[in-house]
């Protein structure tokens, strides 16, 4: 039981947070989009996969981009 909590907590601390933001978004806990993007994934053979990538590499880009802009402000 040890080893699964340990993969468990791996996957959550180093995920991308797609889960999380959209259950933010959705007022849901992550934990039922998680299982949805699981059972989706075997019932279309991986397909929801291909999204939560998209998602993922969209949020690091979206937080990379409002990271760096610097208001006229700032001066």
């Amino acid at each position: 039981m040890n080893l699964i909590q340990g993969i468990k907590n791996f996957f959550e601390r180093r995920a991308f947070g797609v889960c999380t933001a959209i259950g933010e978004k959705l007022h849901m806990q992550s934990s039922v989009i998680r299982l949805f993007f699981i059972y989706a994934s075997f019932l279309t053979i991986g397909s929801p996969l291909i999204i939560y990538m998209i998602l993922a590499f969209w949020l690091k880009m979206k937080s990379y981009i409002h990271s760096r802009r610097t208001s006229v402000w700032d001066l």
